[in-house]
């Protein structure tokens, strides 16, 4: 624990020298350019060698607020859209498979409770302390996983979605990886993608570890350097470590709440926090093994009691002085996810100021942003720099 990272694989902040003298950005006197000064000396305007615009936007399980989420329809309009990166949660099946699910319980996502064959299926489980009751990807070889149909996980919230349940199914990763390579060749340049592995202790101690099976797809597909266009991701910090053994390319530690517990901490009986881990102490442990951390926005900017936006933490600086990068998550543009005082109007689902929320945002200096609703974001962002 805590082994300094390799200087090669700090690659994913870029430098700032060499990106300047070939111009390739230009930030002014505004907040762009006071937010460009708190980063990492060598992170520069644009990330990883010179490919993602900082601050980069981060397609949220794709265009989540526009297509069920964690579909390739959300996946490629996403990438229509411009999107800097498109983000992939992944589950293993019982035989093995990883596919594209937020969780393993499909129960919302899915058609699975319109099939009859799969009604002895549903049980009780207890998922990092957690008890659900559903269906479970564990519980389904690939084949027959292939046979339901993906739908709206929060049709109450956006109805418009629901106009595409039963139109796509579960993607398994690798069906993503050749889209993916698919649509660089087409367009000419690199598709990026951020992946999670979603509850690995849990999955491991089924004999369903993640971290083995990600890494020779992303070594069959090339996607395993210190370059290759992906981040991996994880809530548990152990996961980040073991796929920082078996692959180069840049790790990312998720942050939840202050005041919760990284599940594979719990297993272990690791005391600390969250609020311990974005500690200068906590961080500089982070850096032992990572390249980035993804914690949520309110680490960024707390809330008030009145769920307004407080002053901005340290977080974003305390993390560049590690040479860590910063990808907060999610900001959505429906009011009953936005910050009290971005909301307009009465109604919860209709649209509030995104646009002002994500200006609040990017003036702390963050390097991305994962967001259910890329083009207003990347809208945002062009703002920001000042090339909108």
């Amino acid at each position: 624990m805590g082994q300094e990272q390799q200087p090669g694989r700090r690659t994913v902040l870029g430098a700032a020298a060499a990106l300047s003298a070939a111009g390739a950005v230009t930030l002014g006197a505004g907040p762009a350019a006071q937010a460009a000064q708190r980063r990492p000396a060598d992170s520069g305007g644009r990330g990883h060698r010179g490919e993602l615009p900082t601050p980069c936007v981060i397609a949220h399980r794709g265009t989540s607020g526009y297509r069920p989420e964690h579909t390739m329809g959300s996946y490629q309009l996403a990438l229509d859209m411009g999107a800097d990166i498109i983000e992939q949660d992944l589950v293993p099946t019982k035989d093995g498979h990883l596919v594209c699910r937020h969780e393993n319980d499909i129960t919302a996502t899915t058609d699975v409770a319109d099939h009859p064959e799969f009604a002895s299926r549903k049980t009780t489980k207890t998922v990092d302390g957690v008890k659900l009751t559903g269906w479970f990807t564990e519980d389904f070889t690939l084949k027959e996983l292939k046979t339901l149909r993906a739908k709206e996980r929060i049709p109450k919230q956006r109805q418009h979605n629901t106009l595409y349940d039963g139109r796509w199914d579960v993607p398994t990763f690798e069906e993503v990886l050749r889209w993916a390579e698919q649509e660089g060749r087409r367009r000419g340049r690199r598709v990026w993608l951020h992946i999670e592995t979603k509850h690995p202790t849990y999955f491991r101690k089924l004999g369903l570890g993640l971290e083995k099976p990600l890494a020779r797809l992303l070594r069959r597909y090339g996607r395993h350097k210190a370059h290759s266009p992906n981040f991996v991701q994880s809530f548990e910090p152990s996961s980040i470590r073991r796929l920082s053994g078996l692959v180069d390319c840049p790790g990312v530690v998720l942050l939840s709440g202050p005041t919760s517990r990284p599940w594979d901490f719990v297993e272990a009986g690791d005391p600390r926090t969250v609020a311990d881990l974005v500690e200068p102490e906590g961080l500089k442990w982070i850096a032992g093994f990572a390249q980035g951390i993804g914690p949520t926005l309110d680490l960024v900017i707390p809330r008030t009691s009145s769920g307004t936006l407080g002053e901005p933490t340290t977080l974003v600086r305390d993390a560049h002085a590690r040479r860590l990068v910063v990808h907060p998550y999610t900001m959505r543009n429906e009011n009953t996810f936005l910050p009290a005082d971005f909301r307009r109007g009465q109604d919860p689902n209709a649209y509030g100021d995104a646009f002002g929320a994500f200006k609040r945002y990017f003036e702390t200096g963050i390097d991305g942003l994962f967001s259910d609703n890329c083009d207003t974001a990347l809208l945002a962002a062009a703002d920001f720099r000042g090339d909108g």
